[in-house]
Formats: structure tokens, sequence, C-alpha cells
């Protein structure tokens, strides 16, 4: 694996919650990430997957520092970012940019597409000459696959997945290392996102990007990323390249997931192995002791209450070279074909919601 660009340690973001109005106390905290521990390698795609509410939205805005973490650290070039503010904070910023979930809301309804890619160069003068920014504009709409004569125009005047491209366009404006992609293409109909997929996979060639691809759809993030990680209540459960995340998961929500992926094909999809979990997802202000999946897991035992797994490789195949060897934080983590290739037949779920071996 290339040196990272950036590393994660240990971040969390708790969001207070309080009561009363003249002496506010605090009764909790929203829980939002609890310890995400990440290395970005200059040039690739990391995809981060996990259900809503997960905190995938609160690590990304907390990469691109629009958020300040509670606890931890993020190192670009080795330099820990949390700890900077004013203009060291600003030369970082300009480094690492963002592409917003939604195309509309991220985008001033009052301003032209000219004036909207453009105010990055107001805000770092030293990236393009002012005399030199309407051509720059232009340029960044070609590369995005708008006509540079809409200059002019306003984000109302274009469809969604335009719009996106405009804003893939702000966020190449400053010519990043790093661009943040938080779900880009949820708000967008099934053709547009291939289109804007594809685009952001052009671009990260043309301009040796490195990506961070949020999303809750698995398809997708398999689609753009060389390296994926699952997130379930704030934390990284398991971690690796996508071969070993899509085809030998060995933590019990991975597993789940990946079973609720659509398949094209019917007759894979009519033996495919469902797994179903039960219970509801716990509450970001009372995670539960021990292993936070525990309470929707077929393999949860009494250790599972009582300690915390790390996000480690599991022991069993720490010993011999394999897609199986990559860190899963699970105690009983065993490496599971959801999906058989080939059509073959799989495991089948009893009864009790615990899967026939």
């Amino acid at each position: 694996m290339a040196e990272p660009i950036l590393e994660v340690r240990g971040l969390v973001k708790h969001y207070p919650l309080t009561r009363g109005v003249v002496f506010r106390k605090q009764t909790g905290a929203v829980k939002a990430v609890d310890g995400v521990d990440l290395d970005l390698p200059a040039g690739g795609t990391l995809g981060i997957v996990g259900e809503s509410g997960c905190g995938k939205s609160t690590l990304a805005r907390m990469l691109v520092h629009l958020e300040r973490p509670t606890a931890g650290t993020i190192h670009y070039r080795g330099e820990d970012v949390t700890r900077l503010s004013g203009r060291a904070l600003k030369r970082v910023r300009r480094n690492i940019q963002m592409v917003f979930q939604d195309p509309y809301t991220s985008l001033n309804p009052r301003m032209t597409v000219g004036d909207i890619v453009g105010e990055p160069f107001e805000i770092h003068p030293d990236a393009a000459p002012r005399g030199d920014r309407r051509r720059r504009v232009r340029e960044l709409l070609d590369v995005v696959g708008l006509n540079p004569e809409y200059v002019n125009r306003y984000p109302h005047q274009f469809s969604g997945g335009q719009r996106q491209r405009i804003g893939i366009a702000r966020g190449l404006a400053l010519n990043p290392e790093i661009v943040v992609a938080d779900e880009p293409v949820s708000a967008l109909d099934v053709s547009v996102q291939a289109q804007v997929v594809n685009l952001l996979a052009r671009l990260q060639r043309e301009f040796s990007l490195t990506l961070v691809f949020i999303s809750h759809d698995l398809s997708i993030v398999r689609h753009i990323s060389d390296r994926v990680g699952v997130m379930y209540l704030g934390r990284v459960v398991e971690l690796g390249t996508d071969a070993e995340i899509y085809d030998h998961p060995t933590h019990p929500y991975t597993q789940a997931l990946l079973s609720a992926v659509p398949v094209p094909d019917p007759e894979a999809r009519e033996r495919r192995e469902r797994i179903l979990l039960g219970g509801d997802v716990p509450s970001p202000t009372h995670i539960p002791s021990g292993c936070r999946f525990r309470t929707r897991c077929w393999k949860a035992r009494e250790r599972c209450a009582l300690e915390v797994p790390l996000l480690e490789i599991p022991a069993e195949y720490r010993i011999w070279e394999g897609p199986a060897r990559h860190p899963s934080a699970c105690h009983f983590a065993e490496e599971r074909r959801v999906v058989p290739p080939g059509g073959e037949d799989g495991d089948e779920p009893d009864g009790s919601g615990e899967p026939r071996r």
C-alpha cells in the first residue's frame, strides 16, 4: 500500500445533550463517531459504507474540518490539522475539498454558475490571477462535461446531475489532492448515478486525486473504490480491499449488508443467502456495552457484552496469506460467502435467524 497522505487516529465526535435554559446541564451525548482509525494512501479511493446514521457524513465533515472532532487526530502529510487554525488551516483546506450530498442545497441559488465555481478563487486569490478566473471557470465546466457557455445561468436552470457536476467543478477549482465525496449520487436517478461515478473515476485519473467516497450503496462503492471501510454506530467494523470485503467478508454486519445487495441474475437471486437481522439499530446516545453490534448479531455470546472487539486481523487468519486476512472488529470473525459466484448454492438461514452451516 502506498504511503498514507491522510492518517486518522482515534477520531471522536460527540454532540452533547443538554437540559435547562439558564443553567444548562449536560445529560448525555450523541456518539456520532466514536473512535475511527483510517489510512488514506495517495492516489487511492477509500469507500465508506454503512446504514443511515452510522456516522459517515460526520466523519466526512471532520476530514475537511467543517466539524471539529471531540478527540483524536487527523494528520495530513504528517501535520495534525485538528490543531490548526487561521492561515495554517486555510492552507490545508485548499488541498482537501468536498462534494456534498444534495446538489441543490449546496449551491447558492442567488449566484450564477460562474460565481459558484469561481468563488474558491476569491478565498484563495493566488490560485488564479483575477483576469484569468473567467477562463479557468469555463475550463472547469468543460472538464466536468458542462457547456462553458452556462457560466451565467443559475442552479435552478439545471437538472440534478448537472448541479452535481457544478459541485464537482467547484471542488476541483483549487487543484486539491484529496476530495471527500459525501453520498454524491444518492439524490440522483440511477442512470445519472453511473455518469457521475464514471466522471469521478475519470477525474481521479486525470488529476491524480485521492478520493474518500461515502455511500450506502455497496454496488457503487465497489465500482469506484480499491479499499472499503464498513461503519456501524460510529466505528469501522471491517476494513480491506474491495475483493476482501465483498467476496470474503468476516464481520457479521458486513455479511448482512452484502446479503441485501440486489442481484441482477434471477437464478443467482433465488439461490442467494439472505441474512435478516433482528431488533432495531441502537440509539447513538445509548451504545451497547462491549460489541455494539451484539444486540442484532446471531453470533453474540457473553464475551461480546463484556469486551470491546478491536479492529484487527482475526487470530485464526494471521498465520496464512489470503483474502480473509484483513481487519475485522469481531470476537468470532469468520469468512463467509454470502453471494456465491457462479450461482453456486450457499448456506441458507433457518427459522431462528442463525444461518445453517
